[in-house]
């Protein structure tokens, strides 16, 4: 297991709204540190957050260099909401890899998420 370390800033663009979603975001994230490069991807909401009752789905595909692999990869998450308490799965879809980055399997985990919206994240690779 190989753990690395990661941040990114992320802007969230409302989209056009679908019949399966609340909401519908466009997303693209810089990164930096073991993984530079950017990604791009799509969220979409349910619920009320407002409440702390709410669900997501994300899928973002990653172009750059991960520990000094170049290639690109997709993420994909599901993050709920329930009684304000949060729950996130965030892993690399499998088979999703290519060039250096091809066959790659990890999890990624936000550490935390800083006033200004960087978000500090680990990476576990299998």
């Amino acid at each position: 297991m190989m753990r690395l370390s990661a941040t990114f800033t992320v802007d969230l663009l409302p989209g056009e709204l679908l019949p399966a979603a609340d909401g519908r975001f466009d997303l693209s994230k810089t990164w930096t540190g073991d993984l530079e490069g950017t990604s791009a991807g799509l969220m979409l909401t349910s619920g009320d957050p407002v409440t702390g009752n709410a669900g997501y789905i994300a899928i973002e595909r990653f172009d750059g260099v991960l520990d000094g692999r170049r290639g690109s990869l997709t993420f994909h998450q599901l993050g709920t909401m329930a009684d304000g308490e949060p729950t996130l799965e965030y892993v690399i879809a499998p088979g999703s890899g290519t060039e250096e980055l091809s066959g790659l399997q990890g999890m990624l985990s936000i550490e935390r998420i800083d006033d200004d919206g960087t978000h500090h994240v680990a990476l576990e690779l299998a």
